[in-house]
């Protein structure tokens, strides 16, 4: 069957407002390389950064010139990341471009995981960096740029295929502590309208809860569809923050 929207809502879901609470990370990617993924750290003075391949994030303590000029010394030419930021960045070298304005939502500890539903004759299957390929070509189609070849190692992920072929996966993006992100997720336009993205989403909230993790995420405040999708499951608005793009100029 194709489940509806009703089907993913708690048993009783309680009360909760649209409104933010308060954000639980205010700078994920720096939260994120100095502790979980601090394997990851690109790191010089001020700033830090993940490798280019696996995910397009930096972070920066400050908007002081020295600490752009820090993250100006890991970017290679050309190359650009995004970074958290309450305004506008300036600094020589660096292109600046946005905002981009993210929110951010957390699945509360305490409240029942969203009903689980079958979708008959779909199987979810475990990724893995050997089919990055795939998991490139796919995320493409949604948001380009921000899937590489390496951010299979940021975390678990899941994927749906027909015939062989990749058409909806979720997984994992920065970790935080307790904290992991559900982010990747994305369904092929042509397979759309089957409630694969819940039933993947599903998948991992279920993961964090028997792990003792608190799934949280990330979208763009102008995708409503995808905002629309993750109030019916019951996450909750903590904020919202702006993303600014640094290129280093060639």
């Amino acid at each position: 069957m194709i489940p509806s929207p009703e089907t993913f809502l708690p048993p009783a879901t309680p009360n909760r407002s649209p409104e933010a609470i308060a954000l639980e990370f205010g700078d994920p990617p720096l939260e994120a390389l100095r502790t979980t993924h601090k394997r990851f750290a690109m790191a010089a003075g001020r700033a830090c950064k993940y490798p280019a391949d696996v995910a397009p994030f930096a972070a920066i303590e400050d908007s002081s010139e020295e600490a752009l000029r820090d993250l100006f010394s890991l970017l290679n030419p050309g190359e650009g990341t995004y970074v958290v930021s309450g305004a506008s960045l300036a600094f020589e070298g660096l292109r600046c471009d946005g905002p981009l304005g993210v929110k951010q939502m957390t699945y509360p500890q305490n409240r029942p995981l969203p009903i689980n539903a079958r979708i008959d004759g779909i199987r979810i299957e475990p990724l893995s960096c050997a089919n990055a390929a795939e998991m490139v070509e796919l995320t493409s189609i949604a948001f380009p740029g921000f899937f590489r070849a390496r951010t299979c190692e940021m975390g678990s992920y899941y994927g749906i295929r027909q015939e062989g072929r990749l058409v909806a996966m979720c997984g994992e993006r920065m970790a935080i502590r307790e904290y992991r992100e559900i982010s990747g997720l994305c369904t092929h336009p042509d397979f759309r309208g089957n409630g694969y993205a819940a039933v993947l989403m599903l998948q991992l909230m279920r993961d964090h809860r028997e792990a003792g993790l608190q799934s949280y995420l990330h979208v763009s405040a102008n995708n409503a569809n995808a905002i629309a999708l993750y109030e019916r499951m019951s996450f909750e608005h903590r904020g919202e923050f702006s993303l600014y793009l640094l290129t280093r100029e060639s």
